[in-house]
């Protein structure tokens, strides 16, 4: 994980303190990697959502194309990888979501399962990365792509945990640290470790259709549980 989630319109009131106030969620039964997403970004002591897309191109990238673009960034790492450390010191943002996907292969194929707070939603903790198209014009609004990494960290706390990573995802209590802009990276990692475990202890799931195998489906009913 993290390689699709769910995010709705119904994750800002069971996110108020974070997404209040801040229009732009769209329901998104299945998100998956390069699509645009919305985030939440604190810049100057102002919170806003932002669209970025999923699958993070370093800023020093020679082109848009470059590989890789990971969708993922490991909580072991992230303040040390050449990838991502400049991002965590610079440009993190919280990615909300009503909960994610993981699969357990079967002897009849894939089976996906749906992982969820038990009452509310994930703020999942991310890592932004600022692109310039050296073919545009300084000026050129479309001049600048934003692309963006989930954090994961490792999966075995989690009750009946379905795959070995999962995203590192922030309480209410550490969502102003972790927006805030100049903290620590050691301090962060600490900080999201701790945050994390937390979040992961609580955390729950249940199968779900098959259609959610496919980037195609989408819809309210990917979440639902299979009947007994």
């Amino acid at each position: 994980m993290c390689g699709r989630y769910v995010v709705t319109k119904a994750v800002s009131d069971l996110l108020p303190d974070l997404l209040g106030g801040l229009d732009g969620l769209q329901d998104d039964w299945n998100v998956a990697p390069t699509a645009l997403v919305p985030v939440v970004r604190e810049r100057g002591g102002e919170r806003a959502l932002r669209r970025v897309r999923w699958g993070f191109l370093p800023s020093w990238a020679k082109d848009a194309k470059q590989k890789p673009q990971p969708i993922n960034a490991r909580i072991e790492t992230v303040a040390t990888s050449g990838m991502f450390k400049r991002a965590l010191a610079r440009t993190r943002v919280v990615v909300p979501a009503l909960g994610y996907y993981e699969w357990v292969v079967t002897p009849t194929g894939k089976q996906p399962h749906f992982i969820h707070a038990p009452e509310g939603a994930l703020a999942m903790a991310g890592v932004v990365s600022a692109w310039a198209d050296p073919q545009r014009e300084p000026d050129d609004p479309d001049r600048w792509l934003l692309s963006m990494a989930v954090i994961t960290r490792d999966a075995h706390v989690a009750p009946g945990e379905v795959h070995d990573r999962m995203p590192a995802c922030l309480t209410p209590d550490g969502w102003d640290a972790w927006l805030t802009e100049d903290v620590d990276p050691g301090d962060l990692v600490r900080l999201l470790q701790q945050e994390s475990l937390a979040v992961a202890e609580t955390l729950q799931h249940h199968e779900v259709s098959r259609d959610a195998n496919s980037v195609r489906n989408n819809g309210p009913g990917l979440i639902l549980p299979l009947p007994a």
